[in-house]
């Protein structure tokens, strides 16, 4: 039976990114525009919020119990003890309005993240960025208006991706070796569910979860692309879903309370973290970041 329970007391105003961290039991997430990175116990527990001068796009676990983020101009190794951020690398052309969002590790220590345009959903701006482990940033992908999704199957040669704006989340063939990603191909329309795709993760049977931020559901569909399930949950515009708990099989999900744009809901719930109980699916140890320093 499912069942659902919200985590802690912490309000986001656009939660995005939660990140398991099965080294030391504690789950992590971002408010956007709040400008924060927070962290707690699965029971809510300890909790830790750090505070930047600058929007977190997202976050991915790095060595040594340090986090690696997208800010809003950047990659950026996190301190897990202290929250300092050291710069890793910043485009040039990663300049505001256009920000750093969405993004997660591959199965091989790269981390990944696309970006946006703040408040101009028709500007064909974003890029795909993946950092490697001598800390250059690569331009994967480009010509999209609001990078998201991403994830990786559980072998590591799929990368999935959508433009929130298109409703489509495509498909990459993923050269584990050096990073480079094969042509686009066109893998689950989510409108006909009622939403765009927002973020996403993969279970341990490569089924994708995918936040469906407007329909307020998780939509849970098969590694060929076919609706497995679809999950109303009490959360207002849950935004990112991520497995973890000591079995890896809860699913939390973050949610948007005020965007700072167009995207808003009142009320208890607004911007909460759900831990989703009952799913009958379990998920995958994140990898981390390995930063290698060249010679």
């Amino acid at each position: 039976m499912i069942r659902f329970e919200f985590i802690g007391t912490t309000v986001t105003r656009l939660g995005e990114s939660p990140l398991w961290d099965a080294r030391t039991q504690r789950l992590w997430w971002v408010d956007t525009v709040g400008c924060r990175i927070g962290g707690c116990r699965v029971d809510g527990s300890d909790l830790v919020e750090w505070t930047y001068d600058q929007a977190v796009g997202s976050i991915g676990l790095a060595e040594a119990g340090d986090l690696v983020a997208a800010l809003a101009d950047g990659f950026y190794l996190i301190d897990g003890e202290t929250g300092a951020a050291r710069p890793i690398a910043r485009p040039s052309s990663i300049k505001l309005p256009i920000r750093f969002n969405d993004g997660k590790a591959d199965r091989d220590g790269r981390f990944l993240s696309a970006t946006m345009t703040e408040h101009d959903f028709e500007s064909r701006n974003g890029t795909l960025w993946s950092l490697g482990t001598d800390g250059t940033a690569t331009l994967l992908e480009q010509d999209f208006r609001l990078g998201n999704a991403i994830c990786f199957s559980p072998t590591g040669d799929f990368l999935y991706f959508a433009d929130s704006l298109e409703g489509v989340i495509r498909r990459y063939r993923y050269d584990r070796s050096n990073g480079a990603i094969s042509a686009r191909e066109d893998f689950l329309d989510t409108r006909p569910f009622g939403s765009s795709p927002d973020g996403a993760t993969v279970d341990s049977q490569g089924r994708l979860w995918v936040a469906l931020v407007q329909a307020q559901k998780i939509g849970c569909f098969s590694p060929n692309g076919d609706l497995v399930q679809l999950v109303d949950v009490p959360l207002p515009n849950p935004s990112c879903p991520a497995f973890g708990g000591p079995k890896l099989d809860i699913l939390f999900l973050t949610g948007i309370s005020d965007s700072g744009w167009k995207m808003r809901a009142e009320g208890p719930a607004a911007g909460r973290i759900l831990a989703v109980h009952g799913l009958d699916a379990t998920g995958i140890e994140e990898s981390p970041y390995r930063s290698r320093p060249t010679n």
